[in-house]
């Protein structure tokens, strides 16, 4: 079992990683948020867990998420009008 959270985790900050600069905003990220690129970075490529995680910590953070859909439009692409 720890094993396989620390895969998780070495995953997600090998994404995070090598995520371009650019696409990071000019205000500081937190932790929380910089987990929630990580899962959306896998599950663009197709890690069916990651994009359950990735909801599971979009819908545990309601206060953050206007602010969020405000800054990455791309995660609430299924709210597109």
């Amino acid at each position: 079992m720890r094993s396989r959270a620390l895969l998780i985790t070495s995953a997600v900050a090998g994404v995070i990683m090598s995520t371009p600069l650019s696409s990071v905003p000019a205000a500081g990220q937190s932790a929380r948020e910089a987990e929630i690129i990580g899962f959306h970075a896998l599950c663009e490529r197709g890690d069916k867990r990651a994009c359950v995680q990735f909801g599971i910590l979009i819908g545990e953070n309601r206060e953050r998420r206007d602010e969020w859909r405000r800054a990455h439009r791309e995660w609430f692409w299924f709210e597109a009008r």
